[in-house]
Formats: structure tokens, sequence, C-alpha cells
């Protein structure tokens, strides 16, 4: 992973399985969303689910962003006990999952 300083954005596109219900679906977004206030390095959580016409989700229907400082902040996050055992959680759910994590760049006009 490269290093990065600054704000990181650490992203997760979910495919659930077929059996996972709505009510598990909630329970994993709580449980994701209370990470923040577990872990330090995490600064914001955000999720939505995919509502695009286009139809190329193949499959993912949520996303979910967290908000970092630096990938060291990330990389605490990822072995932070809390998150392992979410993670392990969250995994049993998912048929698919893609995770990126970007540094945003913004361009003035």
């Amino acid at each position: 992973m490269e290093e990065a300083n600054g704000v990181v954005k650490h992203v997760v596109l979910a495919k659930f399985k077929e059996e996972t219900t709505s009510d598990q679906i909630d329970e994993i977004i709580k449980a994701f969303a209370n990470l923040v206030t577990l872990i330090e390095p995490m600064k914001s959580f955000q999720w939505g689910k995919d509502v695009s016409i286009e139809n190329l989700h193949q499959g993912f229907t949520h996303i979910f962003e967290s908000t970092f400082e630096g990938t060291e902040g990330v990389a605490e996050y990822v072995v932070h006990p809390a998150h392992v055992e979410f993670a392990n959680f969250f995994r049993c759910h998912l048929d698919e999952v893609l995770v990126i994590d970007y540094k945003p760049t913004f361009l003035r006009s």
C-alpha cells in the first residue's frame, strides 16, 4: 500500500449473499457505523445503497465509506480487535467484497 498523509477514504463495496436478510444487513450497518466510536483513527463513516439507473453494479448493492487521517490510520484500523471481530461477522454474509483506499484529489477551478 502506498503511504499517504492527510485524508484517506476507505471504500467497501458489498455484494451480499442471497440468503442475507434485510434485518441482517441493518445489523451489519449498525455494527459498521459503531466502529467510528471504538477505533480512534476512524474519523467518519457513511453508507448507501446503489440507486444507479445504469445497472452496472454487478450485484454490489451497498457502499460503505470511512475517512481516516493517512494510511497509517487505515493500517491501525485494519488490525484493531473491534474491526477484526466486525470483519469476521461481515464476511460471513458476503458473496463478494471490493475494498479500495484512496486519497481524494480536488481540482481547483
